[in-house]
């Protein structure tokens, strides 16, 4: 059964969210997948879900501060990156190596062929330099617009640009050091 919040636009879900517990649900559920994303992109798959329940803890106490000034997702954007931030700096960077693999009912061979890539990859993103792993994932992951990472990072919006052009030269050639033609 559908949940009629699931429908709602995300600032009346976030005023919902703010004082209903099956608005907060809603909106965890829409957001979920998009923050997990970019947290494992910069803390690594296994430190992703706490910060994820970071993230939704943070946003559920602020949420009645919420003006709608920047979309929720920007915003969650924002809380998510903070989170990653804190987490980096408390330990070493963690290996994005161990990236789960998908499920590949049809073809085995294939799924294992991803899996040695997507391990590269990840290994590729963690050697770039913080700035560029950030606005690389935040771009190419999460799939936001230059000036959304710009207002994200506090990052002029020729900087984001550059850090983007810098991010894919650098993974580009990474990858086709290790035989990976990207």
């Amino acid at each position: 059964m559908n949940d009629p919040h699931d429908t709602l636009s995300d600032l009346h879900l976030a005023r919902l969210a703010a004082r209903d517990e099956r608005a907060f649900e809603a909106l965890v559920r829409t957001h979920a997948p998009q923050v997990h994303r970019l947290a494992a992109s910069l803390v690594g798959p296994g430190a992703a879900d706490d910060i994820v329940q970071e993230v939704f803890i943070a946003a559920h106490k602020a949420l009645k501060g919420f003006r709608g000034e920047a979309s929720l997702s920007t915003w969650l954007h924002r809380i998510t990156l903070n989170a990653c931030h804190r987490a980096l700096g408390a330990r070493q960077a963690v290996p994005l190596s161990d990236t789960p693999e998908p499920h590949a009912p049809h073809n085995p061979a294939r799924a294992g062929e991803q899996a040695q890539v997507r391990d590269r990859l990840a290994r590729a993103l963690a050697q770039l330099p913080p700035d560029q792993r950030e606005a690389v994932a935040l771009r190419e992951l999460s799939g936001l617009e230059y000036a959304e990472i710009a207002a994200l990072t506090g990052a002029e919006l020729g900087t984001v640009k550059s850090r983007i052009n810098r991010g894919r030269a650098a993974l580009r050639a990474l990858l086709t050091r290790v035989g990976v033609t990207p």
